[in-house]
């Protein structure tokens, strides 16, 4: 029996965004504006599963992601698919563990994994599917600079701007 993955659009203060659910949780949450393109990526992405347009369904979690982005402080306890290799998945799980408000750097969480290499690390957060609630936003330069972030520096500043004002209120 082939795998259902369904999906549903939202609206941000970040922008659209695309959240597709396995029947375990969430398995994408990406920044998007280019729907046909990004439906066409998830096909590529799950090449066995059946694709649902579930709008309605999905209704709650949409609001609850909206929510999330709003306010990255806020803990969102929806359910997570983490879909990677295990050096992956064990590195976005290093992420989830960032407290809101406070960042690290990628030769810090290099150490903390067991690798030399904080490039290794850079690419495990490259490959994160999950937007904002596995929070590679955390994750900057040793030097204290934004660097790089799949969904553009421009996100990445806001959602770390947003924490530091929850945290210090």
């Amino acid at each position: 029996m082939r795998e259902t993955i369904r999906f549903a659009w939202g609206a941000s203060s970040l922008g659209d965004f695309v959240v597709a659910m396995s029947n375990k949780g969430i398995v994408v949450l990406e920044f998007s504006s280019m729907r046909t393109a990004m439906e066409d990526a998830l096909s590529i992405r799950f090449p066995e599963a059946e694709l649902e347009r579930a709008q309605h369904e999905l209704a709650d979690v949409i609001e609850t992601v909206a929510g999330a982005i709003d306010d990255p402080a806020k803990v969102c306890d929806l359910p997570l698919d983490l879909r990677g290799t295990p050096y992956e998945v064990q590195v976005w799980f290093m992420l989830r563990e960032i407290p809101a408000g406070q960042t690290t750097n990628y030769g810090a969480l290099a150490a903390k994994v067991g690798s030399r290499d904080p490039r290794d690390v850079a690419a495990a957060i490259a490959n994160n599917p999950i937007a904002v609630i596995v929070p590679c936003h955390r994750v900057i330069k040793k030097d204290g600079s934004i660097s790089g972030y799949r969904w553009g520096v421009r996100r990445k500043r806001a959602l770390l701007t947003r924490e530091q004002r929850a945290t210090e209120e």
